[in-house]
């Protein structure tokens, strides 16, 4: 069978879709990937066929940070986005979808998959890295932790879904008219089966979730592709104690010198590996304890690690916890302070840090929690836990059961 898979994001939504896709190819099916061009390295490497999607997710995430983390400005740069790109997205996918069997959907682009399978009549699957299935257990991820009384768990995910689809509404409905014909959606999709490339030690499946909205673990690289470390990678891991990790992926916008500075003093010339990321490289002087790194396997790296501190995407949370290492976690927008949050209760991480006041005390704290001989003992037996867990073969294995045809 061959099934269209749809996101629109950064490399955190696109790659574990991109694992996923490869897994059903193992399986026999055929898979075209849509997704923003500039995070489909993955793709390439794994021989998944692709296509990016109109837009640039580098300058959207800018725009985003640069508009604040609160609901309302989150609101108005997805209006901005949807405004921009939907119509290109819904033609591209419209097109791809003609000679598939079903879709696979997620991300900003999640609308626009659902609208093509409707208007194709093709069995639909939505995919997510983050829970957003309404339950009472906990509030909305997109909501800062602390704000909602567990009463209002449920009532969160409407209050943020509504939210949504009001930016996305207007955009969707124009593509639908223009390039489908079709008439417009007074309301979002309330039905629709749902896979989590999530892990179940970090968040267990809450009992009031529908049957068909299932936690799968983490979509992540095959056990058997083989990566191995530049050779002045390696010279730096064999000269010492394992090193501290510090990446904040596709976070930028933030002061990158002071941030740096005050971790790098906080670590007191412990070995460390920096990814710079989006954010680039801060213009200080960095000493000899500090090697620079491209982008690298994260499933491959953390392991080599002693500590992971990071912005809370759900993907390098996942990669964090199941190499069985401490986190510390500085939440910039969205969903990272939800992982964070689940961090801190799991006890492998402290309390998040916050890019705009890290000061020599708080700093000092969240170290000293980390070098805890418990915190290592339990972020060991959670990467265990988590290294029994098959994500992409659940997740196929729930797609082959829900549509039969591809059995």
């Amino acid at each position: 069978m061959k099934l269209l898979a749809l996101t629109y994001g950064t490399e955190g939504d696109t790659r574990p879709l991109t694992l996923l896709c490869r897994g059903l190819m193992d399986a026999g099916h055929e898979v075209m990937l849509l997704a923003d061009g500039s995070t489909l390295g993955s793709a390439r490497q794994l021989g998944v066929p692709h296509a990016a999607l109109d837009g640039d997710i580098h300058e959207e995430v800018v725009a985003l940070l640069a508009r604040g983390n609160s609901p309302r400005a989150a609101s108005r740069g997805l209006a901005r986005m949807a405004q921009r790109h939907v119509g290109a997205w819904m033609c591209q996918a419209d097109a791809v979808a003609k000679d598939c069997d079903a879709v696979l959907t997620g991300g900003l682009a999640a609308f626009v998959g659902m609208s093509v399978a409707e208007h194709h009549g093709l069995p639909l699957i939505g995919t997510g890295m983050i829970p957003i299935t309404p339950t009472g257990a906990f509030p909305s991820p997109f909501l800062p932790p602390g704000w909602t009384p567990a009463l209002l768990n449920r009532a969160s995910y409407r209050l943020v879904n509504q939210l949504i689809w009001r930016q996305f509404r207007g955009p969707i409905n124009d593509a639908r008219r223009a390039v489908l014909d079709r008439p417009p959606r007074r309301s979002p999709w309330t039905d629709v089966p749902m896979l989590y490339g999530i892990s179940p030690s970090l968040v267990p499946a809450p009992p009031d979730w529908p049957s068909d909205h299932r936690i799968c673990g983490q979509w992540r690289m095959p056990e058997t592709l083989e990566w191995a470390p530049d050779a002045a990678l390696q010279a730096f891991l064999d000269d010492g104690e394992r090193p501290v990790y510090v990446g904040f992926g596709s976070m930028t916008g933030f002061d990158r010198e002071a941030v740096l500075t005050a971790l790098l003093r906080m670590l007191d010339g412990r070995r460390v590996l920096l990814s710079p990321g989006w954010s680039g490289m801060p213009q200080v002087a960095l000493p000899s304890s500090v090697h620079v790194i491209d982008a690298v396997p994260h499933e491959k790296l953390f392991p080599l690690t002693s500590l992971v501190i990071h912005h809370g995407g759900s993907g390098t949370t996942h990669s964090a916890c199941r190499a069985g290492v401490p986190s510390m976690v500085m939440p910039f927008a969205a969903d990272q302070f939800f992982w964070a949050d689940r961090l801190h209760r799991l006890r492998v991480a402290p309390r998040a840090l916050s890019a705009k006041r890290l000061t020599a005390a708080s700093l000092a704290e969240a170290l000293a929690f980390v070098e805890q001989a418990e915190t290592h003992t339990r972020a060991a037996a959670l990467g265990q836990r988590m290294a029994g867990e098959d994500g992409v073969g659940h997740a196929v294995a729930a797609i082959q059961a829900a549509l039969p045809t591809a059995r």
